[in-house]
């Protein structure tokens, strides 16, 4: 198996929503970003499957030294040897790359956020930074659209902490800043144990899942907002992550924000449809907005 198929197979195998929106890029830009996001599972897979946290600090070290490869060698993994053509392409910075990492070992080193402030150094370590390598990717005029990728980054991240409260619980894991478990009279057994025994829990959860769910909202508007015009057609990638993550948002809103009984999951299908409508907005968007320059 080439570097580049074996890329191709994890990213479609994942079943992510960021599948759904490489489909537009053309084919340079494509296989790029299908390498960098093959990384990203295969880096998050770490901490995701290995219990053991001594184990899981081992493979992170393996990947940073492989990472190191990549720009002074020649790397091991298929992953990172189809990523030494993406950097020569993109002018990858090799620091993001390890903040990636850092962000995932976040995940060994802390199973609690005190507050948002901490969390957020979370989010844009495992999320704002692949957006700030995205958007190298996908070409940009104006350095603003560098605070686009950050805030678009955050956003995402928080909608799937909110999605995968109760798998993230199953793992003894809690993203949610303690401090607004308290604000919202809500324990971390009620969360590891996805009990809410009386009306005043589930009221207390519920409120505090909207508040959640809200902060999320902001941040898709504050990243939409800081995308410069120009930008917006070659972001258009992002674009539709944005549409298909903040649809799955506005699922658990309507399914009464019961994201401690069950994932919330579109379908394939609807995921496909929310891409092409989306595509087909923002191509329709760029050619007026050349008509006006």
């Amino acid at each position: 198996m080439t570097p580049s198929e074996y890329c191709q197979n994890k990213t479609a195998a994942s079943g992510s929503s960021f599948y759904y929106s490489f489909l537009f890029l053309p084919a340079k830009k494509r296989r790029a970003i299908t390498a960098l996001y093959a990384f990203c599972r295969e880096i998050d897979d770490v901490t995701d499957e290995i219990k053991d946290p001594n184990i899981v600090r081992i493979k992170l070290e393996w990947w940073r030294n492989d990472v190191s490869k990549i720009y002074n060698g020649q790397p091991e993994h298929l992953v990172n040897q189809e990523l030494q053509q993406v950097i020569q392409d993109f002018d990858l910075k090799e620091d993001l790359l390890h903040e990636m990492i850092n962000g995932m070992q976040m995940d060994v080193d802390n199973t609690r956020y005190p507050n948002f402030d901490s969390l957020e150094q979370y989010c844009y370590r495992v999320a704002g930074v692949v957006g700030l390598l995205s958007i190298e990717i996908f070409g940009y005029s104006n350095q603003q659209t560098q605070q686009y990728a950050r805030l678009l980054g955050n956003a995402l991240q928080l909608t799937n902490i909110i999605r995968d409260i109760y798998e993230d619980a199953l793992r003894q894991r809690i993203y949610i800043p303690e401090d607004e478990l308290k604000r919202f009279n809500i324990t971390q057994s009620q969360i590891y144990t996805s009990k809410l025994n009386s009306e005043e829990d589930q009221k207390n959860f519920k409120e505090l899942i909207q508040f959640q769910c809200k902060r999320a909202k902001d941040y898709y508007k504050k990243a939409l907002a800081a995308l410069p015009a120009e930008d917006r057609y070659p972001q258009s990638t992002g674009i539709i992550m944005a549409a298909i993550y903040e649809a799955t948002l506005d699922e658990i809103i309507a399914d009464d924000f019961q994201v401690l009984k069950h994932r919330i999951k579109l379908t394939p299908i609807r995921k496909l449809w929310i891409a092409w409508r989306t595509y087909r907005k923002e191509k329709k968007r760029y050619k007026q907005y050349n008509k006006s320059c």
